[in-house]
């Protein structure tokens, strides 16, 4: 029940932050504090659910030194989406023909805001969590990543290649961070630097969204497999291997800072009950994440 309270919480603020931006579309200017208002109340949300539901201090959104990993996150995501389209344009698919609409991108800056913060909460934050504790992190990553996935394709311009894709660079990746940093600050700011570059920045489609109107007048075309078509540059080739590249970096850090969560094996204690191998259910983490 406490993974169903907690994400209807945070869902309701994104139903009504997303219908607000909805309405708000042609008006970027008012879309800008709608979708940081948006972040806000979704991380207040959050942080109050969790500590009714789990009576602990919610340390994955510590605020003391936040503002250091978001920037970290926001600086890989927009060097990742950066490098995407630098391979796109050495291929002739990416051009730019001018200046395109500052005040687009400036209600972008808050509409995806908004998506990092909900989506980061909904989905590493409850969903992960809280499979990541009955599976262990490696099961938890290709479970919430196909789900990531999988939300995606009701986009408008969705396809299955780019459902896959999603769930490869964003769902593996985003999780990977995760469980790494054990803090939802890196994920937040990587998806936000993604999301904001893509859009708001080189006008590219995020996800098949129509969302193409940041502050450069650009245009794609080419390959599918390069460019990602209709869906966006998130379906491109280099995206899914910048995606497992950066999987394999966090992951890889994970291991080394000992924050991977190993699959919980059942045991027979002196008693002849059932146990578990591991001390989650009593710490409320597992014992390999240092203290």
């Amino acid at each position: 029940m406490r993974l169903v309270w907690q994400f209807l919480a945070v869902a309701a603020v994104a139903l009504v932050g997303g219908q607000a931006s909805l309405a708000l579309e042609d008006k970027p200017w008012l879309l800008f504090p709608v979708g940081l208002l948006t972040s806000v109340l979704a991380l207040l949300v959050y942080a109050w659910v969790v500590r009714r539901t789990e009576r602990r201090p919610v340390t994955e959104l510590a605020r003391e030194g936040a503002w250091a990993p978001v920037l970290r996150g926001t600086l890989i995501g927009v060097a990742m989406f950066g490098a995407v389209i630098a391979n796109i344009t050495s291929f002739g698919y990416y051009d730019v023909h001018g200046l395109g609409s500052p005040a687009g991108a400036v209600g972008l800056f808050g509409f995806m805001a908004a998506a990092a913060v909900t989506e980061e909460l909904l989905f590493r934050g409850i969903l992960f969590r809280f499979v990541e504790k009955l599976t262990g992190s490696w099961i938890a990553l290709l479970l919430t990543g196909a789900l990531f996935g999988l939300m995606h394709l009701p986009n408008k311009n969705a396809t299955p290649a780019g459902a896959l894709a999603i769930a490869v660079e964003a769902g593996l990746m985003l999780a990977a961070a995760y469980v790494a940093t054990r803090t939802l600050w890196v994920p937040i700011g990587v998806h936000f630097g993604w999301n904001f570059a893509a859009a708001g920045v080189f006008s590219t489609e995020v996800s098949g969204n129509d969302t193409a109107q940041g502050l450069l007048d650009s245009s794609v075309s080419g390959s599918t497999l390069i460019t990602g078509g209709d869906f966006g540059p998130e379906g491109s080739v280099y995206a899914v291997l910048f995606g497992l590249m950066l999987t394999a970096v966090f992951m890889g850090l994970a291991h080394r800072r000992g924050t991977i969560v190993p699959r919980r094996k059942r045991r027979t204690d002196r008693d002849g009950r059932d146990g578990r191998t591991d001390r989650a259910d009593r710490s409320g983490t597992s014992s390999t994440i240092p203290r």
